[in-house]
């Protein structure tokens, strides 16, 4: 049985407020904030109105390729036209959401220099790195099913598959 733990309201502002300063302390500058859809939506939002920086979303999630694949291609072709973007996810975990999107980036042509990712927890085991962060998370020592404010209001059966997708990373 997962551990299921809360992510309070004010601890996810906490966290938006940390990636805003990180980014205004790192010189890096994004022309958008990307939102990757579903769970970095809200994050990217947030981090939109504390940086006063536009944002755009991919909905990844979806599986809907004019929404979540399709998008990659013309966010590539802007990171060539000298445009910074800034993927905004809630956690990185095994990695394999920002991989795939890194690949795709990479496929469509973008300018690597001008990609770079952030999310609100970070595991330092994932198979890909973030370049902002606002907490470090190590899978090894907790395995916990982090339930982010938008989610808590779904139904714990809900919350429930939702982790039975990703056994390995609750076990």
């Amino acid at each position: 049985m997962p551990v299921f733990t809360p992510i309070s309201h004010d601890m996810f502002e906490a966290q938006v407020k940390l990636l805003a300063a990180e980014i205004a302390d790192s010189g890096w500058l994004p022309s958008f904030i990307i939102g990757i859809g579903r769970g970095g939506l809200a994050p990217a939002v947030y981090l939109s109105h504390a940086t006063g920086l536009p944002m755009l979303s991919v909905d990844h999630s979806s599986r809907v390729d004019d929404f979540s694949d399709a998008p990659l291609i013309k966010l590539a072709a802007r990171t060539r036209d000298g445009e910074r973007l800034l993927f905004v996810d809630d956690i990185n975990d095994s990695g394999a959401t920002i991989g795939k999107l890194r690949a795709a980036l990479a496929t469509a042509g973008a300018a690597r220099d001008h990609v770079r990712f952030a999310t609100l927890l970070d595991n330092k085991r994932s198979r890909e790195q973030v370049d902002y962060r606002a907490e470090v998370i190590d899978r090894d020592e907790r395995k916990d099913w982090f339930v982010f404010p938008w989610e808590a209001v779904a139904p714990q059966a809900s919350l429930d598959a939702d982790a039975a997708e990703v056994p390995d990373r609750i076990a």
